[in-house]
């Protein structure tokens, strides 16, 4: 079991990750009868998607002696309705110019080929960005 979830009432949940007894808690967001006080759920799948590409660049930018220490995303999220559901999410990474053309080709394909990227249902839209500063 990778982690034990509890409702708490009032549209709020907590989450502990047994590994590490790490907790998140979640709100329902003030669009849907919560006091959006905490990340949503749906806000977690798009923070999970921007940490994961973040970590996957990580990886690999590791394995390439490259350091990409103070890379940054900022996340947005589309909501849909009928049904309620996340439609898009736009993700713009941001990292220090390591000027070479290559090494950043391979590294965005590691962000945009990260496991929640290919986890996430084909309907909804990834606008994935990448700004070398």
């Amino acid at each position: 079991m990778t982690a034990l979830i509890e409702y708490t009432g009032n549209l709020r949940c907590n989450a502990t990750h047994l590994q590490s007894n790490s907790e998140i808690q979640t709100d329902a967001p003030t669009d849907n009868r919560g006091k959006g006080e905490r990340f949503s759920p749906t806000d977690l799948l798009c923070v999970s998607l921007a940490t994961c590409m973040l970590t996957t660049m990580g990886i690999k930018a590791s394995d390439m002696e490259i350091d990409i220490s103070g890379a940054k995303a900022e996340v947005t999220k589309h909501m849909a309705a009928n049904p309620r559901r996340v439609a898009a999410i736009d993700v713009v990474v941001s990292l220090t110019d390591i000027g070479d053309e290559k090494s950043k080709t391979i590294l965005e394909r590691s962000g945009n080929q990260c496991p929640v990227a290919k986890s996430v249902h084909p309907d909804i839209k990834l606008n994935l960005t990448y700004n070398w500063k």
